[in-house]
């Protein structure tokens, strides 16, 4: 009877970590359509739920956003060792994802990637969200910035310096490199960093006619610290690109 139950409990695992392998192969391929990942670095990294020793699925080094697939995620404990899957885990993945997933367990999913507009924002001096955009009045107390990080993350020192700034924010600036955002689940993160960069186009859209920008009251901030889809439909949102991705790249979920 116990390896009934035991063979039971190990294919309703097999059955979650794939439909979240799905998820994050979704992501990967929305950001590859969206212009998000540079080259063919750049790295999302989920824990995988209620195992006895802490694990997670990421993607391996070497490939590009848009050919990923489910089964390529690899899966790797939090000392950088590949457990499951073919390929090798990028150091500086290893150094900004393990660190982070360490410090804060409300950060399930890690989102690192250099979009075009917040890696825009990042390389200008002192730059910051501006309180013009409705978006705005939710992001900008979930968000920090780093302008220490001047050289790539080569070392868990830095990763964990990266991960006490972070703290209890979701999105990190990182000055002269890109965005990090975390969140509880895949959706939350994907939706915050899709929502950080639209409304980051918008506020450099606007800085380029040299008006002043807008500003909106304080008091209308949301002061909102929990995870982003209890605000916004962030599950809804990732499902509706998972039907596009279904009839265009439905390779993604295999």
């Amino acid at each position: 009877m116990a390896n009934v139950v035991h063979t039971l409990t190990d294919s309703r695992a097999e059955e979650r970590e794939w439909a979240l392998r799905c998820d994050m192969a979704a992501v990967f391929r929305i950001g590859a359509r969206l212009g998000w990942n540079e080259h063919i670095g750049n790295h999302n990294s989920l824990m995988l739920p209620d195992e006895a020793e802490p694990r997670f699925l990421i993607n391996p080094r070497g490939y590009l956003f848009q050919e990923l697939r489910a089964s390529d995620l690899i899966v790797c404990d939090l000392d950088g060792r590949v457990l499951k899957g073919k390929g090798e885990l990028r150091k500086v993945a290893f150094h900004i994802h393990c660190r982070i997933h360490l410090a804060n367990p409300n950060a399930a999913c890690v989102v690192h990637v250099h979009p075009r507009w917040l890696t825009a924002l990042s390389m200008i001096e002192g730059a910051e969200f501006s309180l013009s955009h409705h978006n705005s009045l939710l992001l900008n107390d979930r968000t920090v910035y780093d302008g220490e990080g001047d050289q790539p993350v080569h070392s868990n020192e830095e990763g964990d310096r990266i991960a006490r700034l972070m703290g209890d924010k979701t999105i990190m600036v990182m000055r002269g490199h890109g965005v990090t955002v975390v969140g509880p689940t895949v959706h939350d993160a994907f939706d915050e960093t899709y929502m950080a960069e639209r409304t980051t186009m918008y506020q450099m859209t606007a800085m380029q006619t040299g008006m002043p920008l807008h500003k909106l009251p304080d008091a209308a901030r949301r002061h909102h610290t929990g995870a982003w889809g209890e605000k916004l439909d962030a599950r809804l949102h990732l499902d509706a690109w998972r039907r596009v991705l279904d009839r265009e790249e439905p390779d993604y979920a295999t």
